[in-house]
C-alpha cells in the first residue's frame, strides 16, 4: 500500500519560510522512481496562503522565470513526495494571445481565435528538483489525467488543448516528448508586450496536447455568419478562392515550416496536382511563375516529406476517432527511376546491384471495415546503398534496427501513436507476408492496450515445448466455418468469388533459433484454404498469424474478412503509380522526390477516398466532394443546359465524372474504378474553369437565356 503525503506536516513545517530549501539529498537524488514513494499532485486551493508561499518561494529559488506573475485564469499545483516531501511545482494559466505555429496548427481564424482562445490553456510553469528517470512524464501524465476538470470546476470552461514554450537554450523538452507532447514549431524570440519588435528573448520550442479528440474542430467553430476559412471581412474573390482550395488546406493547411508562405504554396500545388493528377509539374501549374514557385518549394530544405505529411497524419487520426474498429494496412512499393539515372540518393531496387533502380516506399493507409480509406498513417521511403547491397550473410547477426525489415515495426509504433490519440478506437495493424516477424508479435503483445496485428504467414513455425509446427496443427483441427470472399482482377485473372474453409487455434510460438534468449509468443493462428479448384487462378490459402483474440468462429471469419481489406492498399499503389504518374518526376535528387511524392500520395488517396465514398455512401449530396462550379459544370456538359437547381447525389457525381474518363455506366460494369477518376478528374477541371469563366462574365448558352455572374441557375 503506497504511502500518502503528509501535506500537514509539510505545511506547518514551511509556514515560517517563505522562501524553502530542499535538502542537497534530494536536489542531488539519483534514484528510481518508485524510491521516490507516492508521488502526490496537489491543487493550490483559493486562499490556501501556505500552500501558496511554498510554491512560491520554490519557484522563486528553483526556477529560472520565478514564481511570476502568470497571466490570466491559473491553476498551480505543487508536487510531492512520500519519502522526500515537496520535489517540485506545476501552474497552468491562459494561452498566448497570438502564436503563429499554433494558430496555423489549429487551423484558426481571427474570429474562431478570438471565440476559442480560453479553451487553451499555456503550462507556464513546470519544476522538479531532483533529476529521477521518467519522473517528469510521470508528473506530466498525472496533471494532464485531472487538469481538464479541475479548470472547469474552478472556472467553467472546458479546455481542449494545452500549450507549453520550452527555453531552447536551457532544455531540450524530452520529458514533453516523453509525455507524447507535440512539438509544432519555435516562437521569434518576441515577448508578450513586444508591440515594436524590439526586444529580443530567447527563441523557445512550442509544444501542445490535445485534451480531446476532436480538438481542432471544437477550436476552430466559429459564430454564425464567420467564414470558416476566413474572416467574416473577406472579399467575393478571396472567399471563391478558399471555398476552391477547402479539401487541401483541410489536410495540408497545417503544416508546419516556419514560413506560412510554404504551407500556403503547399496548399496551392496540392490543389493543382489533384486537378490535373496525371500532369507533369509544369502542366499541373499552369503557368510559369507557379512553375519556379513549386520547383522552390519542392527542393527547399525545410518542405521534408514528413512535414508535408504530418498535417495529413492528423487529419486521419480525426477521421479514426470516430469508428469502433480501424484497418491499417501497411505494404511496401518499389519505385523505378532507372529512366532517370543521374537522380541522386536513388539506388537499387530489384535483386542485383545492376539493376534497376529508384527508391523503395513502405507505407501504411488506414481503412474502415468497409473498405474506405481514411488516410495515410506512415510513410517511409529510402534509397538503398549500392556498397551495402546483397550482402545477405551479414543480415543474420545484425540487431532487427539496423535491417530494412525494421520499417515494419517502425510503422506499428506510429500506428501506437494514433492509438493513444483514439482510445475508444481498436487499431489492427495488417500486413503481407513479409510482415511475418517474431519481432512484431513480440512487440504487439508488450501492451494490452496497443494496437493489434494480423499477419499472413510465412514462416514455418515450431510450436513452443511441442513437437509440431503451427500450421500442421491447424490443419488437424475441425472445419470451423465456410467463408465466400471477392478475389479481385489480377494480372490477367478476371475477379471471382472464392469458398473458404475456416480453421483456427490458439498457439504457443518457439522463439527463432537466433532469438533463443527471447520468451515464447501466445498467438491466434487461422487458415483459410479454398476448396473449389478454379481453372483461372492459384487456390487460395491464407495463414494468418493475429494477437487479435479468435476463440469463436465468427471470431475466425472476422479476421479473414479483416485480412481481405488489405487489398485496398495494392490499389492505392496502382492510384498512386498509374493516376499520379510519380515515376516521371524528374526532380535531380531524391529529396525533391520525396516531398513531391508526399503531395501525390495525398492526392492519390483524396481520389481513392472519393471512388469508395461514392460506392459506400452513394446517397450523400455532392457538395461534401465536389465545388458547387464543378457539379453545375458536369450537368451543363453532359445535358447542354445551365439551369440546375438541385444537387446530385455523390454516386451521380462520382459516376458523372468517370464518364468523363472513360466510365460506361453500364449494368455489367458495376461501380467506376481510381482510373476512370483520376481520368474524369482531369478533364472536369478544365470544365469546370470554363464554366466559371462563362457563367461569371454573363455569356449565355447558345440555347438559354444569360446567367448572372455569380455561378448560380440563372
Amino acid at each position: 500500500m503506497p504511502q500518502t503525503v503528509r501535506r500537514d506536516l509539510f505545511v506547518r513545517k514551511t509556514q515560517a519560510q517563505p522562501t524553502p530549501d530542499v535538502p542537497l539529498e534530494v536536489r542531488g537524488l539519483n534514484c528510481s522512481l518508485r524510491e521516490l514513494g507516492a508521488i502526490e499532485i496537489i491543487p493550490i486551493q483559493s486562499g490556501d496562503r501556505a500552500a501558496s508561499r511554498i510554491w512560491n518561494g520554490l519557484m522563486d529559488r528553483y526556477h529560472y522565470l520565478g514564481s511570476g506573475p502568470l497571466c490570466g485564469a491559473q491553476k498551480r499545483y505543487l508536487i510531492a513526495s512520500s519519502v522526500y516531501g515537496w520535489i517540485g511545482g506545476l501552474a497552468c494559466s491562459a494561452a498566448a494571445w497570438r502564436s503563429t505555429p499554433r494558430d496555423q496548427w489549429i487551423g484558426w481564424t481571427d474570429q474562431a481565435r478570438v471565440t476559442n482562445l480560453p479553451k487553451v490553456l499555456c503550462n507556464s510553469r513546470f519544476l522538479l528538483i531532483p533529476r529521477v528517470r521518467n519522473l517528469a512524464s510521470y508528473v506530466l501524465a498525472r496533471c494532464i489525467e485531472r487538469i481538464r476538470d479541475d479548470w472547469q470546476a474552478q472556472y467553467g470552461i472546458d479546455p481542449v488543448l494545452i500549450e507549453t514554450y520550452v527555453n531552447k537554450d536551457l532544455h531540450h523538452g524530452t520529458c514533453y516528448q516523453a509525455a507524447n507532447w507535440r512539438h509544432i514549431g519555435v516562437t521569434k524570440g518576441r515577448g508578450r508586450m513586444d508591440r515594436d519588435r524590439d526586444k529580443q528573448v530567447p527563441v523557445k520550442d512550442i509544444y501542445v496536447f490535445p485534451l480531446a479528440t476532436d480538438v481542432r474542430r471544437i477550436l476552430c467553430e466559429a459564430p454564425d455568419g464567420a467564414d470558416s476559412v476566413g474572416t467574416d471581412k473577406q472579399t467575393p474573390k478571396k472567399k471563391a478562392q478558399s471555398r476552391d482550395e477547402s479539401w487541401a488546406e483541410d489536410e495540408l493547411g497545417r503544416a508546419q515550416f516556419g514560413d506560412y508562405r510554404l504551407t500556403k504554396r503547399l496548399v496551392t500545388l496540392a490543389k493543382d496536382m489533384y486537378a490535373r493528377p496525371q500532369a507533369n509539374i509544369p502542366q499541373a501549374c499552369q503557368c510559369r511563375a507557379k512553375t519556379k514557385a513549386a520547383y522552390r518549394f519542392l527542393s527547399h530544405k525545410k518542405t521534408t516529406m514528413e512535414k508535408i505529411l504530418q498535417p495529413h497524419y492528423d487529419r486521419t487520426v480525426e477521421r479514426i476517432a470516430h469508428l469502433p474498429v480501424v484497418l491499417a494496412a501497411q505494404d511496401s512499393s518499389a519505385l523505378n527511376y532507372s529512366a532517370h539515372p543521374a537522380t541522386q540518393g536513388i539506388g537499387p531496387i530489384g535483386g542485383s546491384a545492376d539493376g534497376p533502380i529508384g527508391l523503395i516506399l513502405h507505407d501504411t493507409m488506414a481503412f474502415s471495415l468497409e473498405g474506405t480509406p481514411l488516410g495515410l498513417l506512415d510513410v517511409q521511403c529510402w534509397g538503398r546503398d549500392p556498397k551495402t547491397f546483397g550482402k545477405r550473410k551479414d543480415r543474420a547477426k545484425k540487431p532487427i534496427e539496423e535491417k530494412e525489415s525494421y520499417k515494419w515495426l517502425k510503422s506499428f509504433h506510429q500506428v501506437a501513436w494514433a492509438q493513444k490519440q483514439c482510445p475508444d478506437t481498436v487499431l489492427v495493424s495488417v500486413g503481407d507476408r513479409e510482415a511475418d516477424l517474431y519481432d512484431l508479435f513480440e512487440l504487439a503483445l508488450e501492451d494490452p492496450k496497443g494496437p493489434k496485428v494480423l499477419v499472413r504467414a510465412m514462416q514455418k513455425r515450431p510450436l513452443y515445448e511441442e513437437d509440431d509446427y503451427v500450421w500442421d496443427k491447424v490443419a488437424r483441427q475441425k472445419i470451423a466455418s465456410n467463408l465466400t470472399v471477392q478475389v479481385p482482377r489480377k494480372g490477367k485473372n478476371p475477379p471471382r468469388e472464392a469458398e473458404l474453409e475456416i480453421r483456427f487455434a490458439e498457439v504457443k510460438l518457439r522463439p527463432p533459433d537466433l532469438k533463443r534468449n527471447k520468451p515464447p509468443l501466445t498467438v491466434w493462428a487461422i487458415l483459410a484454404r479454398e476448396t473449389q479448384l478454379s481453372a483461372r487462378g492459384k487456390p487460395i490459402q491464407w495463414k494468418l498469424l493475429t494477437t487479435c483474440e479468435v476463440r469463436t468462429a465468427e471470431q475466425a471469419v472476422e479476421k479473414v474478412l479483416w485480412y481481405s481489406r488489405r487489398w485496398g492498399i495494392e490499389v492505392y499503389h496502382r492510384t498512386l503509380k498509374s493516376g499520379c504518374k510519380i515515376k516521371e518526376r524528374q526532380l535531380g535528387a531524391a529529396e525533391g522526390i520525396e516531398s513531391c511524392l508526399a503531395i501525390d500520395m495525398v492526392v492519390a488517396w483524396r481520389i481513392f477516398h472519393l471512388t469508395m465514398l461514392g460506392r459506400k455512401t452513394p446517397d450523400l449530396p455532392c457538395s461534401v466532394f465536389f465545388e458547387e462550379h464543378e457539379w453545375k459544370a458536369l450537368y451543363a456538359y453532359w445535358n447542354h443546359d445551365t439551369a440546375r437547381t438541385e444537387q446530385p447525389t455523390l454516386r451521380k457525381a462520382v459516376r458523372t465524372t468517370a464518364r468523363l474518363g472513360g466510365f460506361l455506366g453500364r449494368k455489367s460494369d458495376g461501380e467506376p474504378g481510381t482510373k476512370s477518376m483520376w481520368l474524369g478528374l482531369q478533364r472536369l477541371d478544365d470544365l469546370a474553369a470554363m464554366y466559371r469563366i462563362m457563367t461569371q462574365i454573363g455569356v449565355p448558352h447558345p440555347q438559354n437565356p444569360p446567367v448572372s455572374s455569380d455561378p448560380g441557375y440563372g
